[in-house]
């Protein structure tokens, strides 16, 4: 019983295959199935090919957005170094005349503009 399952499932698995290729079971010959097969798969590569290149558009456009945003960025990175220089100059101007009381005055303002930056950013 076991080797008539056996043959009948092995009948059932190569059922119209034949020495050299697959039966056809339909009017078509093999050249217009195999054509047809080929049309399918031009077409989906097709599709795939054109997502592709809507893909690599849109992360062109987003580098594009990007670079921008970092070109801009270090520009204002270099306005804000320029800045921080001045204001370096001007302490060491300040810590070069040793006078108490201008010190105290920058020191003083300094902290009166952080404190009023402060509260107006809260």
């Amino acid at each position: 019983m076991n080797s008539r399952r056996e043959r009948n499932a092995r009948t059932a698995l190569f059922d119209g295959i034949e020495e050299g290729g697959i039966r056809a079971l339909s009017s078509y010959s093999s050249r217009e199935i195999d054509e047809q097969e080929n049309d399918r798969a031009i077409d989906g590569l097709q599709d795939r090919v054109s997502l592709l290149k809507r893909l690599s558009g849109d992360v062109h456009e987003e580098v594009e957005a990007h670079n921008s945003i970092l070109d801009r960025m270090g520009n204002d990175m270099d306005a804000s170094r320029g800045v921080l220089s001045g204001t370096m100059d001007k302490f060491k101007m300040v810590f070069e005349t040793k006078s108490n009381r201008n010190m105290f005055t920058l020191v003083a303002s300094f902290v009166v503009i952080f404190l009023i930056i402060y509260y107006l950013t809260r």
